[in-house]
């Protein structure tokens, strides 16, 4: 970033360096170099000899001499040997985070005699541990995951079933026709669940990594509440700007993941096979393993006595794809949060009636009218039985002859391929156990989960998490012992059991998501959640209460907003102007 004033420095980032700017300052002085802000982990100064500066045009890709930094927390690192990438004329300086990533500053400073090196990476003789790891999935969180493990110097694949990065985010018109309700083991599978309207339900500027901003591109879908693609494509452009495409494997599916333990060492097998080719079958040793194969392919259905032998059509939103076949129908949709609200009122417009039974509706709804453009749409309580002559009985007394039911009721956790000899387990839809959602405390930190908390802002939980995680893995942090992660477990179940919530709200974090957020940040030295970031936050759930039908299109928070795009865009000029310095150097 750019700092107006006489001795102004820009902190430059190469896309395979992927260190975070967000709100870095870098000022120099006759004395040295002072750096103040957040850059990500420790921000540091580092020295590098004049011989170095001076020769630093010839140094390209090859190994210079010592590098030693001081941490912002006082701690002395030193990096035997680390290998240089470009070179620019400008007066040197470098600055170092608490990655072990040493990165040129470009100042205005009047001695132009010596050059400096463009980028200079740690090499593998440094004393943090790299571990070769399998990322199941590459979709929002195997990306980001991927990306740090690579920051922290791990030998990473990504393992991903299908063509594309993106995960869920990809739309796929395909559905598993032949199942809609997602009941058998052998059904046509299709991992995607978007359906081809929906649109984000949190705006832009907070749904992205917190150091590659979301913004609107030329010719892309620019809405502040884009629709699927335009995710979709934001996910593409962050895997090429990182170059993660280059370790993950394409339409690669996991078929196993088992331990295997000698002395106190855990190691993972991995056995996959090319999709469709059931004879292109590879196994693989690695150190460790981390999942992130979200959680929004495997259907859960709600239950209610009569559902088996109730004669009408009935889905999944998992299915649901356009409203076109619900034309004239009357149409029972069974929950109320955010799918089952918006498909709701998109059927709406073709359907006769369209009824949403839900069980967490506020005190004050009104059963007796209707709501919607159309006037055609009614809110139920819970379903209290169906009965053979196609009749739907609720349990507020209300009751409605209809032609569908479909269960926009969520999904379950399913790890067909995972084989931990009963050490997790999907229990009520928990997880478990897990510390902190992320490690089982036995296989820990061989074994990690990225992306199971709900009801959060999941791009920059999930950038924390596996932050967390690769330096885990690379020995930087130290997590505590089996029995104390442990001990948090069950201290955790316990509260959750005396608040009186199921066990299958264990991952919901909707009051609590930005403690955790600021846990995660303090475990491994990033800041803490900016307040414009909560404050959007808390704006866009209040105007999606109050207006769900317009909160998309129409805001309060209009100054918030600006100052987030002021922001963002700042710091998305800081990466571009850095790509182009880097190809610079190059030629």
């Amino acid at each position: 970033m750019w700092k107006p004033s006489t001795g102004a420095a820009m902190l430059t980032l190469c896309p395979g360096i992927l260190c975070s700017l967000n709100g870095i300052h870098v000022t120099s002085s006759s004395s040295g170099l002072r750096v103040r802000g957040r850059a990500h982990c420790h921000v540091a100064s580092a020295s590098v000899s004049t011989e170095i500066a001076k020769n630093s045009a010839g140094l390209r890709g090859r190994t210079i001499g010592c590098v030693r930094g001081w941490s912002s927390a006082g701690r002395s690192q030193s990096f035997s040997s680390a290998t240089c990438f470009g070179a620019m004329k400008s007066r040197s300086g470098f600055t170092s985070s608490g990655n072990g990533d040493i990165r040129w500053i470009k100042t205005n400073g009047d001695d132009t005699s010596n050059q400096t090196a463009g980028v200079v990476y740690p090499s593998k003789s440094c004393k943090s541990k790299s571990c070769k790891v399998a990322v199941i999935g590459a979709g929002a969180a195997g990306l980001v995951t991927a990306r740090e493990l690579l920051r922290e110097g791990h030998d990473v694949i990504v393992f991903e079933q299908t063509k594309s990065v993106g995960g869920v985010w990809v739309y796929d018109p395909e559905i598993e026709g032949d199942d809609l309700l997602g009941l058998s083991q052998d059904r046509k599978r299709v991992h995607s669940s978007m359906y081809a309207s929906l649109r984000t339900n949190l705006p832009r500027e907070i749904m992205g990594y917190t150091d590659f901003p979301f913004l609107p591109r030329d010719g892309r879908d620019g809405r502040r509440f884009p629709g699927h693609a335009e995710v979709a494509a934001y996910l593409q452009d962050f895997a090429e700007f990182y170059h993660l495409l280059d370790c993950v494997q394409f339409s690669t599916s996991v078929d196993y993941v088992g331990s295997c333990k000698d002395q106190n060492k855990i190691s993972w097998k991995v056995r996959t096979r090319r999709r469709h080719q059931t004879d292109d079958v590879k196994e693989e040793q690695f150190d460790a393993v981390v999942v992130c194969n979200g959680h929004y392919s495997q259907p859960k259905l709600a239950e209610f006595p009569g559902s088996s032998s109730w004669p009408g059509v009935q889905m999944h939103s998992h299915n649901y794809r356009e409203p076109s076949s619900f034309t004239d129908q009357t149409v029972v949709v069974i929950g109320n949060a955010a799918s089952g609200e918006d498909i709701s009122r998109e059927i709406a417009d073709v359907a006769k009636e369209v009824h949403i039974s839900g069980r967490t509706w506020s005190a004050s709804v009104d059963f007796s009218e209707p709501i919607g453009q159309h006037g055609n749409i009614w809110r139920h309580s819970t379903i209290e039985c169906a009965c053979e002559d196609g009749t739907v009985l609720f349990a507020e007394g209300g009751c409605v002859s209809a032609d569908i039911i479909l269960h926009c009721t969520g999904y379950f956790y399913h790890y067909p391929f995972l084989d931990t000899k009963g050490e997790v387990a999907v229990d009520e839809n928990c997880v478990g156990p897990l510390y902190e959602h992320v490690f089982p405390p036995s296989l820990a930190p061989s074994l990690s989960f990225v992306g199971l908390p709900w009801k959060v802002v999941p791009f920059q939980l999930c950038e924390l998490q596996s932050r967390w995680i690769a330096m885990a893995l690379s020995r930087k942090i130290d997590l505590p012992s089996t029995q104390e992660m442990m001990d948090s477990v069950e201290s955790f179940y316990a509260e959750l059991e005396a608040s009186g919530k199921p066990k299958r709200l264990a991952h919901n974090m909707a009051t609590t998501q930005y403690d955790y957020d600021n846990w995660l940040a303090d475990q491994t030295g990033s800041a803490p959640v900016e307040t414009w970031r909560i404050q959007i936050f808390e704006a866009t759930s209040k105007n999606k209460r109050a207006n769900p039908e317009t909160y998309r299109d129409e805001w309060p928070d209009e100054e918030l907003h600006q100052e987030a795009f002021a922001r963002l865009e700042e710091l998305d000029l800081s990466c571009r102007l850095t790509v182009e310095c880097i190809q610079q150097a190059k030629l």
